[in-house]
């Protein structure tokens, strides 16, 4: 186990020290090559710029610490850098454009990181170097308007297209903003952007993508990460940094089923890699209290918290559409992992996710699975294909057989003090999640081979 520490660098000029602990392997982050800043960030500044937007430079902030967190997630593996196979410890130095801002809100973004990827955080800011201390550069004053109402991630998922339907269907016009990724996430994302430009061609809504990726060889010796625990902070930042440059106070949606949202563990011994806490209401509401901490007029909000996917399928404001789009969604936890089995890259019809989504489009679901018919034979528990399947089935009987333990089972994947006004809605949405799932594998069996 090592623990590491990750410097954010605007530049080569940028060598202010930054003390370190001589047990700490220190990786510096090279923000900046030449005026251009890296990792997607800067073309993103530009995409804003050309569609009559600019950030602030707090907004800009948020998506400097986001690649920080970003790089720390996806290249430090934890089976080499971790004591028990899982929890790393890290800290960050992150270069900002007000350091007393972020430093008193430093804890609220320690707590929202240990909450979402298990690791031990630590946080530490400091100033950006003069060449880089305003990077927002203002519009002309003509390009100042903005049709925009809001901010809505858009991740090539079911439940984000239903969410950028739903609010397109209400005449809103948001940006809609995506995290471009591996290859048939982002066409997913591109498959599902076109067919909403076709359908709403009079509405002036557009979308904002970011790529942002590392090299293999960032952190030396270390093999990369694939669980990418911390990939909402990302989607999250980036949001909120396309949000501050709307001029007004705005909120910035996450669509998510509830079952997701609360991503219960399944069983005992579901831990780790398994209880993934993108968008559960604990980080939701971290993120709220950093916007207030720092001074962002923006929230945001899961307007699905209470409904299941399947619930969210059925009240969709354009059922045709939906209908006619839904198969180019992306659901599956690990698209790529076909390619191994020779097969092309997309759902493979037994990760969580996967079953999530089947059951949600149960009697319309025109998807292609790698795993087409769960019926055909018994699945394996002694390999992926029936793990989740089996886990499904022992939440499902449990429940089944004693629904009151739904009002204690939810508190299990992070406190919901937050939303306490809402337990009973969220015990409620968990079983009837549980109960959609369990029609879809009603005669399904499952077990040792």
């Amino acid at each position: 186990m090592n623990r590491h520490v990750i410097i954010g660098r605007f530049g080569d000029e940028d060598r202010q020290r930054v003390p370190s602990a001589r047990d700490e392997v220190v990786t510096s982050l090279q923000l900046a090559a030449g005026k251009t800043i890296r990792y997607g960030i800067g073309h993103a500044l530009n995409d804003l710029r050309a569609l009559g937007l600019v950030p602030s430079d707090i907004g800009i902030d948020f998506m400097v610490l986001a690649a920080h967190v970003h790089a720390a997630d996806t290249r430090l593996s934890r089976a080499s850098e971790s004591q028990d196979g899982w929890t790393r410890e890290i800290r960050l130095v992150v270069p900002v454009s007000d350091p007393a801002r972020w430093t008193a809100a430093a804890e609220i973004v320690r707590r929202a990181l240990d909450f979402l990827t298990g690791d031990r955080w630590t946080i530490g800011f400091r100033a950006r170097p003069k060449p880089f201390q305003d990077i927002a550069l203002p519009l002309p004053p003509a390009l100042l308007d903005s049709p925009y109402d809001g901010i809505s991630l858009f991740s090539g998922g079911l439940d984000s297209l239903i969410g950028a339907i739903d609010r397109l269907e209400d005449s809103k016009t948001p940006l809609l903003v995506s995290h471009a990724a591996e290859g048939a996430v982002s066409k997913s994302q591109d498959d599902c952007y076109k067919a909403l430009k076709q359908a709403y061609n009079a509405n002036p809504f557009e979308r904002l993508r970011v790529w942002m990726s590392f090299d293999g060889n960032l952190v030396d010796g270390v093999a990369a990460e694939h669980t990418t625990r911390g990939r909402s902070f990302l989607f999250f930042a980036l949001g909120v940094c396309a949000g501050t440059a709307l001029g007004k106070p705005f909120t910035l949606q996450v669509p998510e089923n509830g079952l997701i949202a609360l991503n219960v563990p399944l069983d005992p011994l579901r831990l780790g890699a398994l209880s993934t806490r993108t968008t559960h209401p604990f980080h939701i509401a971290r993120w709220n209290e950093l916007l207030g901490a720092i001074g962002v007029p923006g929230k945001l909000h899961n307007p699905y918290w209470d409904k299941t996917k399947g619930e969210m399928v059925g009240g969709c404001a354009n059922q045709a559409l939906l209908d006619s789009i839904s198969a180019a969604s992306l659901s599956c936890s690990s698209p790529a992992k076909a390619r191994w089995q020779g097969l092309p890259q997309g759902h493979c019809g037994y990760c969580l996710p996967c079953l999530i989504r089947r059951a949600s489009l149960f009697g319309r679901d025109k998807t292609t699975y790698s795993l087409l018919d769960l019926n055909a034979r018994k699945l394996d528990t002694g390999q992926a294909e029936g793990q989740q399947v089996r886990s499904f089935q022992i939440a499902i009987d449990r429940l089944a057989k004693r629904p009151e333990l739904a009002s204690l089972l939810i508190h299990k994947s992070g406190s919901l003090r937050d939303v306490a006004a809402n337990v009973d809605a969220l015990a409620g949405v968990y079983g009837r999640g549980l109960a959609e799932v369990g029609r879809l594998l009603a005669g399904v069996t499952a077990g040792p081979r």
